[in-house]
Order: C-alpha cells, then sequence, then structure tokens
C-alpha cells in the first residue's frame, strides 16, 4: 500500500483495529484524494466525514432497479451505434494511443454539466499529469462542486492502486444509498487494476495462470464490477477505460471485462491512423440498449442499416485495393459513396481538443446525429464533396462549409 524504503526489522507496528477505510459524506465534493482518503490537493485535511469499510458486499438482487434508460453522451458515433445505459456499465477499449482518455474526458466534460448528481473520477495506475490536468479542467469548467476525485496512478504501489477502486465505489455507495442521488463513475484504467492484482498476487507467490495473469482475476474484477448497480434509491452509472495489451482483444483481462458491461466502445487503430476521430469502430462496438423496445423502431432501423453500409464496404475494400473503384457495379459504387460519407459525418471536434486542433468542440443531440445519418443514407450528400461532412456537428453544416469552400 505504501513504499517499502527505510523499513526495517524490529519497527514498531500499529494496529488500527479495523479494515482499509474511505471518508463519505457531503465534505468529500470538490476533493481529491489517494487510497488512504487523505487530501492531496494541497487544500486542509476534510472534516465532518463519516469513515467507512471499503469491503463491502453488492446490493441484493431484491434491491435492484430494471428500468432500462439512454444515457445520451453527445458523442454521435456512440448516441447512434452503441448507446450507454442510464446505471449501467461502459467500456472504452483499445490499446496505447488510441485515444480511450481523451474519449473519457470529452464524455466528462458533455455529461457533468448535464448530469445533476454526483461525478466520481477514479484514476487507477494512469499518469499523474492526466489527473492534474483534469482537476485544473474541472475547476475552470465549474463543475468541481459536484465531483470527487481519487488516484492511486502509476507511481504508486500496486497495493494502493488495487484498492482505490474500492475507495472510489464506497463513495459512490454512500452517495446513492443515502443521499439517494444518481452518481456518475469514471474510472480511468480498469486494466490497471487487473495488473495492480496481478503484481500483488505475485509478491504473495501465489501460481500465475494463463499470460501470468492471478488465479484470482475474475473473482477481483466481479468484487469491484458487481458493485456498480442500480437500486431502488439510485443509479451508479459508470464509464470505464480499459487498456487492451499489444490490440490483442483474446487478452483475458480484456475478454473478462466484456462480460460485465452493458455497452463495449471499441477504439480501433486503424481508424485512428486515418484521422477518423474518435477512433470508434462501429463493427465492432456494442450495447445492449440497441434494441426496438428501448431505443425506438427508427434509430434501432437506422443503426441497422449504417452497419450494413460499412460491413459492405469493409467487404469490397480489397476488391477496390486491386481492381479500382472503377470496376465496381453502379450500386456498389453507390454504397462505397454513401459508407465514406457516414464514415465522415461520425467525426466530431472535440471540447477538450480545441488547444491541439483549433476546432470548435461540438455537442450533438441524437435527433441531429440520427436525421444526418438518414439523410446520408437517402444520398441527398451524394454531391458534396466528402470533406465537407468531416469533423462537423449537425449535418446542416456540411451545407454551410462546402459553400464558403465554393466560395473560396
Amino acid at each position: 500500500m505504501t513504499p517499502t524504503q527505510g523499513l526495517a526489522r524490529g519497527m514498531i507496528v500499529e494496529d488500527t483495529g479495523g479494515p482499509l477505510k474511505a471518508p463519505v459524506g457531503k465534505a468529500v465534493l470538490s476533493r481529491m484524494f489517494d487510497v488512504f482518503g487523505n487530501a492531496i490537493d494541497r487544500e486542509p485535511a476534510v472534516s465532518g466525514v463519516k469513515w467507512r469499510s471499503v469491503h463491502n458486499a453488492p446490493p441484493p438482487l431484491m434491491r435492484r432497479s430494471t428500468r432500462s434508460e439512454v444515457f445520451e453522451t453527445g458523442i454521435k458515433v456512440i448516441d447512434i451505434l452503441a448507446p450507454l445505459e442510464r446505471g449501467g456499465k461502459a467500456g472504452l477499449f483499445g490499446g496505447a494511443g488510441v485515444g480511450k482518455t481523451v474519449l473519457l474526458t470529452e464524455m466528462i466534460n458533455n455529461m457533468v454539466g448535464q448530469n445533476a448528481g454526483v461525478s466520481i473520477f477514479c484514476g487507477i495506475g494512469e499518469r499523474c499529469r492526466e489527473g492534474e490536468e483534469l482537476y485544473d479542467a474541472m475547476k475552470q469548467a465549474g463543475v468541481l462542486p459536484n465531483m470527487v476525485m481519487l488516484f492511486g496512478q502509476m507511481n504508486e504501489p500496486p497495493g494502493a492502486r488495487f484498492r482505490v477502486g474500492h475507495a472510489a465505489l464506497t463513495m459512490a455507495e454512500y452517495f446513492r444509498d443515502e443521499e439517494h442521488r444518481d452518481v456518475l463513475l469514471l474510472v480511468d484504467n480498469i486494466f490497471r487494476f487487473i495488473q495492480a492484482g496481478m503484481e500483488v498476487s505475485g509478491l504473495m507467490g501465489q501460481m500465475p495462470s494463463r499470460l501470468g495473469y492471478q488465479p484470482t482475476m475474475g473473482t477481483e474484477l466481479s468484487g469491484l464490477q458487481e458493485r456498480i448497480a442500480n437500486t431502488d434509491t439510485g443509479a451508479i452509472t459508470s464509464i470505464q477505460a480499459v487498456y487492451v495489451p499489444a490490440d490483442d482483444f483474446t487478452d483475458p483481462a480484456a475478454v473478462h471485462t466484456f462480460s460485465h458491461l452493458s455497452a463495449s466502445i471499441v477504439l480501433s487503430r486503424k481508424r485512428a491512423s486515418e484521422g477518423l476521430f474518435p477512433a470508434v469502430d462501429p463493427l465492432q462496438s456494442s450495447s445492449k440498449m440497441a434494441t426496438p423496445g428501448v431505443v425506438g423502431e427508427r434509430h434501432y432501423r437506422l443503426a441497422r442499416e449504417i452497419r450494413r453500409t460499412l460491413a459492405q464496404y469493409d467487404e469490397l475494400k480489397d476488391i477496390i485495393a486491386m481492381l479500382g473503384l472503377e470496376q465496381l457495379s453502379p450500386e456498389d459504387r453507390n454504397v462505397v459513396a454513401r459508407a465514406r460519407r457516414l464514415e465522415r459525418f461520425l467525426t466530431q471536434p472535440f471540447f477538450t481538443t480545441e488547444q491541439f486542433t483549433g476546432l470548435t468542440g461540438k455537442l450533438v443531440s441524437l435527433e441531429d446525429a440520427l436525421n444526418g445519418c438518414e439523410r446520408i443514407l437517402r444520398d441527398e450528400f451524394k454531391d458534396y464533396p466528402e470533406s465537407a461532412l468531416y469533423m462537423i456537428g449537425a449535418i446542416d453544416e456540411a451545407k454551410t462549409s462546402s459553400q464558403s469552400e465554393h466560395a473560396i
């Protein structure tokens, strides 16, 4: 849990007489903590809080609520193809450098303002710099009064990284059960929790299982994920970044995490290399919410048609690479034109990357996003250049950007 430098035999050890505890109460809002509940934001220590054990059982099935409701993010590709569930668990899967943290911070930016409840950000084993930047960004945006941050970053020992997720959940459960508020729990990165468990397991001399992972990985992950649940008093909606080692989605850590989620958003290195950001893979990403009973018949039909068009384009890519676009039938050429325009339209400039891209961030409502896709599929934009649909918000911006290009 803490560095071991300076420890020696014969030193006096004090027994606290209890488990690891986390502070809970209204006083934790707008503060930043480590795994022990110490404030790390250079402000005075918190007062007027209760201390609770970080080890709690998940709520029993009788107390859980089963209402299905969509949680809008304002990001077109997610809201259309992999809608998130209010009170559900969503994972952002991707290898190194494809945009998991950027997408997570954009979601925080879009949701924390709209979210009337409490937001809890838990940094597990990631960069300290990102934590500090997030704190400053939230302070400037004025949303810190409804936010709590906990960090056990990559410079901490494995015990601290392994338990900081439990501390964050203890706070989330307090706000859900005692204050009856909805909680948005953001975790970056759940793979580092598994990795910390692997290090602890190695230090304890346990026999490793597949690929060197700890034999208890499934149980440890379930112990954390099952506590993220909706009850009759409130909901905990969780969005988790999941690092995929070497882009291998068959890795045991990724496979175990997939099974706990209601929405899986897969980020693709190929799309990132083509400059299509957010680099969400529309064919691999999925959500349990994408059924006619939850999102409605029109949304479901459109999402299926978008996926079908993009899948057909994917199959035709080999033929295009070998023979060229001219060898395709007129119908196939139309499919390619639609798919390429859809790909461009599903990109979006982010608020959190304004300083790098020079483009103003856009928040797009689900209705605008669906309208845009429907109009592209009806070939309304076949005479517009593909670039007119790249990095825009609502579809009508394509017309203005295209007109300005003609004027130039």
